[in-house]
C-alpha cells in the first residue's frame, strides 16, 4: 500500500480532514446505523488490533462490537498484559503487531506525538482512539453525527464546550471539526483549564448555555493534583450544568458529553437523563461511526 493510500484510509485526527471527507463518514454511518442486521461481513477474513496504551472502557469496547458487526478478526491488545510493562517500546510491540500479519490498527496513547511517527513507519491503516490532549476523532465524529440529527445541518450551529479545554482532546478535535462544517464554537473554561493556543472565544457560563449544543467535559480529577481545581464541589458550584443552570437552556437545545461522567461534578445527576439530554444517544452513535471509519481503512 503506498503511503497516499495508507493516509488516505488512516484517520489521524480531524484538523487536515475537509468538509467532503467528513460528511462521507456521516453518511456511511447513517448507513450502518439504519441496518437491521447486526453483522454484515464486508470486511471477512481481515485482522483488526485495538492497541490501548491508555485505560478505556466505551472506546475500546464501541470499537470492538463496530469490528465484529464488519465481520473483523479483532485482537484486543492492552498495554497492562503485554511486554510495554516489561519496558518494550510502542513502536517496537506495534511492529510485531503488524508483522504478524494485521491488516489495520486501532490505538490509544497517552503521549503526543507518538502516533503521527507511528504512522510514518507502520505501513497498515492506523485509526486514532485518543492520543495524549491531541486529538479523538471518532469520538468528536460521533458527536458530529448526534448533532446532525438533532438538527439537520451543522451550519449555523452555536456550540458550547465547557469545561476542562486544556487536557481535553474531544475539545480539540471538535473545534477543528465544527469550523470546517460551518458551526461556531465557543469555549467555557476556569482560567487554569483553559488552552490560550486555540483559537476559539471564552464566554461565561450564561452565555454558554445559550448555544444550540451545551456539551460538557468529564473534569479530569486525576490531572488536578496540582490544585487547578479546589474541589468537585467548588467546580460544580462555578462551572457544573446543574439543574438550576440547565433551566436557562433553550428549549431547542440539547446537552452532550463525552463521558465518562462525573455525576454531580461537571452536570447534575438529573440531567444525565434529562429530555434534552442526549449523553447515551451518543455513545450509541458510537458504534455505526466507527464502522464507516474501519470500512474506510479496510475496504
Amino acid at each position: 500500500m503506498s503511503v497516499t493510500q495508507l493516509r488516505q484510509r488512516s484517520l489521524l485526527g480531524l484538523k487536515e480532514l475537509d468538509k467532503e471527507e467528513m460528511l462521507s463518514i456521516l453518511d456511511r454511518a447513517a448507513y450502518w446505523e439504519n441496518q437491521p442486521e447486526k453483522v454484515q461481513a464486508v470486511i471477512p477474513g481481515q485482522f483488526v488490533a485495538n492497541m490501548f496504551f491508555e485505560n478505556s472502557t466505551r472506546t475500546r469496547f464501541s470499537f470492538e462490537v463496530a469490528e465484529k458487526r464488519l465481520g473483523a478478526e479483532v485482537l484486543n491488545f492492552t498495554a497492562a498484559a503485554s511486554s510495554v510493562e516489561k519496558g518494550e517500546s510502542i513502536y517496537d510491540t506495534v511492529r510485531t503487531l503488524e508483522s504478524m500479519g494485521i491488516d489495520a490498527g486501532v490505538i490509544r496513547l497517552k503521549p503526543i506525538g507518538v502516533l503521527a511517527e507511528l504512522a510514518e513507519r507502520i505501513r497498515v491503516p492506523l485509526i486514532n482512539a485518543g492520543d495524549g490532549n491531541n486529538e479523538h476523532p471518532t469520538q468528536a465524529l460521533l458527536d458530529l453525527y448526534t448533532m446532525r440529527k438533532q438538527f439537520g445541518s451543522l451550519e449555523g450551529l452555536t456550540v458550547s464546550i465547557i469545561g476542562d479545554i486544556l487536557h481535553s482532546r474531544v475539545a480539540r478535535s471538535n473545534l477543528w471539526a465544527l469550523r470546517t462544517l460551518g458551526a461556531r464554537v465557543m469555549f467555557c473554561a476556569p482560567q487554569g483549564m483553559q488552552a490560550t493556543e486555540l483559537d476559539a472565544p471564552y464566554v461565561t457560563m450564561d452565555e454558554a448555555l445559550r448555544a444550540d449544543v451545551v456539551m460538557m467535559l468529564r473534569v479530569q480529577l486525576e490531572r488536578h493534583e496540582g490544585g487547578l481545581i479546589r474541589s468537585a464541589e467548588d467546580y460544580r458550584s462555578h462551572y457544573g450544568l446543574t439543574v438550576e443552570r440547565a433551566l436557562k437552556i433553550a428549549p431547542h437545545a440539547i446537552i452532550m458529553h463525552p463521558a465518562p461522567v462525573n455525576r454531580n461534578v461537571e452536570i447534575d445527576d438529573e440531567l444525565v437523563e434529562h429530555p434534552q439530554s442526549r449523553i447515551f444517544t451518543q455513545m450509541s452513535h458510537g458504534v455505526p461511526v466507527r464502522m464507516a471509519v474501519i470500512e474506510r481503512a479496510l475496504s
